[in-house]
């Protein structure tokens, strides 16, 4: 059999549209995983249906409003751009790339059934998430075990689960605070934000905090900062039970109260700009920060569909 090679690139997913409609759809599919709210469904789902969606979709819905562009979600586009530009730098290896979700459209099934009709040989899956967490890594495995379940014939199939500590996610990290600063100036802090996991989670056996630290080490050995020069935190807690720590909403607040009037803040486990980095961070933390006294805040965008990110996942390709 010739050998046929393909990548595929998995994000965590977007609303097709900012309305209620699909925005509901979206979290639906989203907090129905297992992997993500791990409550037994006798208490989930009636706290699911009855409260959280009633109360929530609307709000969230006028957030995707905010950063909507006219080509759709920002993550959607920006993992498409993605996507397209590996495939050209892959085509002198005869690699293709192509692009799903986790959640909605196009789906992890359907894009797996496409590239098993054209006859793919070797399939390297590249979760568009740094640090591996039960929460985002795992349930891409999951959804590729369930379409592997159903064939009667696979690819042999490459699983990336994580590249925290890869050389290029590295030094594609620095340059871009570099750049920033070469723009910019240096703030007084440089702030790490990852997205937050309940902390169960990480004494369960999930990694996640584990490699959100080492990145960051990594990062700050290359750049030279000292402790008092940058801060690890976490974003996006949902729910009352604790999550990771500490929380950056609180920490900006301290922080400006305390002196510190400028920072620069940059969100390592995003692959793409999303909800959770053009508005939670660079609008609602923002706010937060300036109300609370503090000058000058400066959000340094995720790697995209830059070069440096170019290189790093055509690198984890064809290793």
């Amino acid at each position: 059999m010739e050998k046929k090679c393909a990548v595929l690139l998995v994000n965590l997913g977007t609303p097709e549209l900012a309305t209620k409609k699909s925005v509901r759809k979206f979290l639906t599919s989203f907090l129905l995983d297992k992997r993500v709210v791990d409550m037994s469904r006798f208490f989930w789902l009636p706290i699911l249906f009855l409260v959280i969606l009633p109360f929530r979709v609307g709000r969230v819905s006028k957030l995707y409003q905010k950063i909507w562009g006219k080509e759709g979600s920002p993550l959607r586009v920006l993992s498409e751009s993605l996507s397209i530009k590996l495939d050209k730098a892959l085509k002198k290896e005869d690699v293709q790339c192509v692009l799903a979700m986790t959640y909605g459209s196009p789906s992890i099934a359907s894009v797996l059934q496409n590239l098993a009709d054209s006859g793919i040989t070797q399939l390297t899956i590249i979760p568009l998430f740094p640090q591996y967490s039960v929460s985002t890594t795992a349930p891409i495995f999951d959804q590729v075990a369930l379409f592997i379940k159903k064939q009667s014939y696979f690819p042999e199939i490459i699983f990336k689960n994580n590249y925290h500590d890869n050389p290029l996610y590295i030094s594609a990290l620095c340059k871009s605070i570099e750049a920033h600063w070469l723009i910019h100036g240096r703030a007084k802090k440089l702030i790490f934000s990852f997205h937050g996991i309940p902390q169960r989670y990480v004494d369960k056996g999930d990694p996640y905090q584990h490699q959100c630290e080492a990145s960051v080490a990594l990062v700050v050995n290359k750049l030279g900062l000292k402790p008092s020069e940058y801060l690890l935190g976490y974003q996006s807690r949902m729910g009352r039970e604790v999550w990771l720590m500490p929380y950056i909403d609180q920490k900006l607040i301290e922080l400006a109260k305390t002196g510190c009037d400028s920072v620069d803040i940059i969100c390592p486990a995003f692959a793409t700009d999303c909800l959770e980095t053009l508005e939670e961070m660079a609008i609602q933390n923002k706010k937060l920060f300036l109300d609370a006294g503090g000058k000058e805040f400066h959000y340094i965008a995720c790697l995209n569909d830059s070069r440096s990110q170019i290189k790093l996942l055509a690198t984890l390709a064809l290793n």
